[in-house]
């Protein structure tokens, strides 16, 4: 049980966003001594312990090696995003091991990445089920309910959680917002299209949250078309007055919108979609599609940029931060832009999001949006952002870098406002 409780603990972190998964640590072999000379065995491949086992069968130690190093390759997969191949991995482990609750709980959390929430609920329950009810499989039971929808049920889990370990800051970090968010979901109002289900504040009008979500389908087509894809599990979107808006999100007090597998704006009593309110849907939706083709693996600045190309199709206004920026010699390093603009304040706000969306619509313009969806693509794959870059820029005979010193020059010149 070292092993899983090695794997969980990790899993945990990555969930949570504790822990990028390039900086996981990979267990390591251990010597008898420091010697770094010694010449450690070789250890046999995941290949010749499939071999062995299918010619020794019913031989305990060559079964558990196989289900270990089974195990192993399909985390290492996991922290490299590639989910598919993780989840038959696990699954592989789950036909050696039926009875152990350590394969389904992985397999589990794979189905989770890929928002196949159905299997993911199966799995962790199969797990629970073997006496695997650990913290992290609560935790993660408990995101598989709050992503949809069933707050209620993901209260439960995480109660049980942090009755297990009480000084899980995560746990009793998501505890506390999960139960706010329960309070103020009771009552509020509901509607759901063909990719989207709605909560809504009592003070917005049905016929004007209709409205929202014909919106929100309009984006799941435009936003689509531009980058080929189309999530197929449905969006929770939550409609809140300003003030609990705030409390539920922590937002700073500029924020807009917010997208962190649920699309929840402050927009309080509103009755009319207006073109600013389109934009703001269209760029929290790209914040969606952002996260699908990439698997959460995207600078801060390149997934700003990119909704802010959209919003602006249905609402647009001039890059008034940028050019005064430009002309001051105060434009914002990209390299304070790769996280969160939540800390920003006063004029670095639309400063951040205003180079963002320039340097990212120059990026689309220069060299099409094919050239982009590589890049997207190449994250999604596990790559650093310099990889991905290299591998989607070099098609077109340019680096990023060289990319990036146009753009500069142009808005030095006036070009990009």
């Amino acid at each position: 049980m070292k092993l899983f409780a090695i794997l969980c603990s990790v899993l945990l972190l990555l969930i949570s966003g504790n822990l990028s998964p390039t900086h996981a640590e990979e267990p390591v072999a251990a010597g008898s001594n420091n010697d770094p000379h010694r010449q450690l065995p070789a250890q046999p491949s995941l290949e010749q312990l499939r071999q062995a086992y299918i010619a020794n069968p019913y031989t305990p130690a060559i079964k558990k090696n196989l289900e270990s190093a089974v195990l192993m390759h399909g985390f290492g997969l996991l922290k490299q995003k590639r989910y598919e191949e993780a989840a038959a991995q696990f699954e592989y482990a789950e036909e050696l091991f039926p009875e152990d609750p350590q394969p389904p709980f992985l397999r589990g959390n794979a189905a989770y990445q890929l928002k196949q929430y159905d299997l993911a609920r199966t799995e962790l329950e199969k797990s629970r089920n073997l006496g695997g009810e650990t913290v992290d499989l609560l935790f993660l039971l408990g995101k598989v309910f709050y992503d949809t929808e069933d707050i209620t049920q993901a209260v439960e889990m995480w109660e049980l959680a942090a009755q297990k370990d009480p000084e899980n800051k995560t746990v009793q970090e998501l505890l506390v917002k999960a139960k706010r968010e329960l309070t103020v979901d009771a009552g509020m109002g509901k509607g759901q299209s063909s990719r989207f289900i709605l909560s809504f504040d009592s003070g917005i009008k049905s016929e004007a949250a209709d409205r929202v979500l014909g919106a929100l389908e309009d984006a799941y087509n435009q936003v689509g078309r531009d980058f080929s894809a189309y999530p197929e599990s449905r969006v929770p979107v939550i409609l809140y007055t300003g003030k609990d808006y705030r409390e539920i999100t922590g937002s700073p007090g500029w924020s807009g919108g917010q997208y962190d597998g649920k699309i929840r704006l402050p927009v309080g009593g509103m009755t009319e979609v207006t073109p600013p309110v389109r934009g703001v849907l269209f760029h929290e939706y790209t914040h969606v599609v952002v996260r699908e083709v990439t698997r959460g693996n995207c600078p801060v600045w390149l997934n700003e940029g990119l909704a802010e190309i959209e919003g602006k199709k249905e609402f647009d206004h001039p890059l008034t931060a940028l050019r005064q920026g430009a002309l001051k010699n105060e434009l914002l390093p990209f390299s304070t832009l790769t996280g969160s603009f939540a800390s920003l304040q006063g004029k670095s706000v639309d400063l951040a999001y205003q180079q963002s969306y320039s340097l990212v619509r120059y990026m689309v313009s220069a060299y099409g949006w094919h050239t982009m969806k590589a890049l997207l693509t190449a994250l999604g794959e596990g790559l650093s952002f310099d990889a991905a870059a290299k591998r989607a820029y070099e098609n077109v005979g340019r680096s990023f870098g060289e990319i990036f010193a146009e753009w500069r020059e142009r808005v030095a010149a006036g070009q990009e406002q």
